[in-house]
């Protein structure tokens, strides 16, 4: 049976949760869904590298360091090796039953071996099974007595400097009993997929769960402008209820729809065409008293701690802009991080400084920059009393918004990066290299903790976007701040 034909257990994984899925990673591993982006790789990079260090504490061992598509290589060296006795081996590879398995850890015990599965997770979690049962079966069809099976994964309550506890191990050898079990029928009903024509599977909620399927683009019919799915905060199944009972777009809603203030709101917009403004918008904005500093933080959130007192994925603010808005004049005021050195404390420092004159520090969804404040009051407290006059004075402008209006254009989202391209024409997100929070973090860790991988030019690029990405996100709350103030009668922006 050629390659093509054989699973590995990335792809008996994928088969459990789509035999579509399956059969076009299969069938096109050049897809273009199947290249990673940038914050797919990150993932992929975190994986490795705490794959790697968790050799570190299961020490004295044999890595199979031959490349993944040459799998019959793998097995070889893995057969040499057990033969040997090494008491461990990282990446023991092994195929049964055209299953390609390689185990992360194998590690001897008496008569048997402990199966160890690394993951860069805080626990481990129910869509791990899958991924160990079928390496207990793959090994016990090998003729290997497996005797516990375990999911080493990162320990939360391990604090930098001391990492001698970074990682736990859980035993979740009662848990596969059921996958294990059904691991051949499994086997069997994948195989034969591979062998035939692109399988037919519906579409659902198993498109997203446990992963997001790379795929979804070419099942999922490209739907409607307003469909009911865009709903603010509606659940899967009250969207299939709503399909089922003939109403595709939210205009196509009974008149007695029951549907609370933003999505009422929601509602009317779309069916009106025009944006809608509650009456008290005006008095809401009047709690803001100026000057406002408009303030956004961003952070990393290391798997693998770095920072004194830090845990694995901690978020550590690295990283601010703040404008300052008094009457018409704007300030702007921004930080960051330079380098692997603790950056908490002159973080905080400069923040003290931009904010010194402001009445009011305004976030869109505070509470975020809320826990921010609070990982640097606990770092810092011979600053602690400074801070937290600062956190005293933190408002949020989002439910300001999603409390008194919306736009057609919201899509269902409340999001700032939804919200203020709508409200605020010409000013958005899609000029900048970096749009979105999760690739400011997974760029500023890359400049910060792997900078000697960069060279000037691409650290120089690398430090320009990220800055004008949080600059944005701050600017952008200033325009929709004055935005507010015109579309609320009888105020003026302060």
């Amino acid at each position: 049976m050629g390659p093509i034909l054989r699973l590995s257990k990335s792809r008996y994984v994928s088969g459990l949760q789509c035999r579509k899925m399956l059969w076009w990673m299969a069938h096109e591993p050049d897809a273009p869904e199947l290249v990673p982006g940038d914050n797919q790789e990150a993932i992929f990079t975190l994986g490795r590298r705490i794959g790697e260090l968790a050799r570190t504490y299961v020490p004295g061992g044999v890595l199979i360091d031959i490349p993944y598509d040459e799998p019959e290589r793998k097995v070889a060296a893995t057969a040499e090796a057990l033969a040997a006795g090494a008491p461990v081996i990282y990446e023991a590879s092994f195929i049964e039953d055209d299953v390609f398995v390689s185990v992360d850890i194998l590690e001897r015990s008496g008569d048997g071996f402990f199966l160890v599965e690394v993951k860069a997770t805080l626990k481990a979690k129910p869509e791990h099974i899958p991924d160990v049962a079928i390496q207990h079966y793959v090994l016990q069809r090998a003729g290997l007595l497996i005797k516990r099976a375990q999911v080493m994964h990162l320990n939360r309550d391990c604090r930098y400097p001391d990492l001698s506890n970074l990682f736990v191990r859980s035993n979740v050898t009662p848990q596969i009993g059921p996958a294990l079990s059904a691991a051949p029928r499994q086997i069997d009903r994948l195989l034969r997929t591979l062998q035939g024509p692109l399988p037919h599977v519906s579409t659902g909620a198993h498109c997203w769960t446990p992963y997001a399927c790379p795929f979804i683009e070419r099942c999922w019919p490209v739907l409607p402008e307003h469909h009911v799915s865009t709903l603010y905060r509606i659940r899967g199944e009250k969207v299939e209820e709503l399909v089922a009972g003939g109403y595709k777009r939210i205009s196509d809603l009974p008149i007695d729809f029951d549907a609370s203030g933003p999505v009422r709101r929601q509602i009317e917009a779309v069916r009106t065409g025009k944006m809608i403004v509650e009456p008290g918008l005006g008095r809401a904005l009047v709690e803001f008293k100026p000057p406002v500093a408009f303030l956004d933080f961003e952070t990393i959130n290391p798997a693998i701690p770095v920072w004194p007192g830090c845990r694995p994925y901690d978020h550590v603010p690295v990283q601010f802009s703040c404008h300052v808005l008094d009457g018409d004049r704007i300030e702007h005021h921004q930080w960051i991080a330079d380098g692997p050195d603790d950056p908490r404390e002159p973080l905080a420092r400069e923040l003290l400084s931009a904010c010194e004159g402001a009445s009011t520090i305004l976030a869109y969804n505070a509470p975020f920059e809320r826990r921010c404040f609070d990982a640097l009051i606990d770092a810092l407290p011979h600053l602690a009393v400074d801070l937290s006059g600062l956190n005293a004075r933190l408002k949020d402008l989002l439910p300001i918004v999603r409390d008194h209006v919306y736009h057609p254009d919201f899509g269902g989202s409340f999001s700032i990066k939804d919200v203020v391209p709508a409200l605020v024409p010409g000013l958005g997100y899609d000029d900048l290299k970096i749009g979105d929070g999760m690739a400011a973090s997974a760029a500023l860790e890359r400049l910060l903790l792997v900078s000697g991988s960069l060279g000037a030019a691409e650290r120089d690029t690398l430090r320009s976007d990220v800055l004008r990405y949080c600059e944005r996100d701050t600017l952008a709350m200033v325009r929709l701040y004055q935005r507010l103030y015109e579309v609320a009668p009888g105020r003026t922006a302060g």
